[in-house]
């Protein structure tokens, strides 16, 4: 039996609130996006920054990962902070049918 067949048999029981196996399941989810993010990251840069693997990484290599990971990094902050400021600009579901 899988780990979602025994915490919705637990839901079931009564033995877990239902939320949180639906909090359980975003968190993995975002876990996941999380790792496949990184994986996607260390492939882009390791296509982009190694001409020839060797058992040391040269300067120019060092150099490059470094700069590519900052640009990624710099790149996902300056994503996350416009898709907030766009969240916020737009109203809420329940303050426009008020309206």
């Amino acid at each position: 039996m899988e780990s979602k067949e025994i915490i919705l048999d637990m839901v079931v029981l009564g033995w877990i609130p239902p939320a949180l196996p639906l909090i359980f399941i975003e968190v993995e989810t975002q876990k996941q996006r999380f790792q496949q993010l990184v994986h996607q990251m260390t492939e882009l840069c390791w296509e982009k920054c190694m001409d020839k693997p060797g058992p040391k990484l040269d300067s120019r290599a060092e150099a490059c990962f470094v700069n590519c990971i900052e640009c990624f990094i710099d790149t996902s902050q300056f994503i996350l902070n416009r898709l907030q400021q766009t969240q916020k600009s737009k109203p809420v579901f329940s303050e426009s049918l008020s309206d």
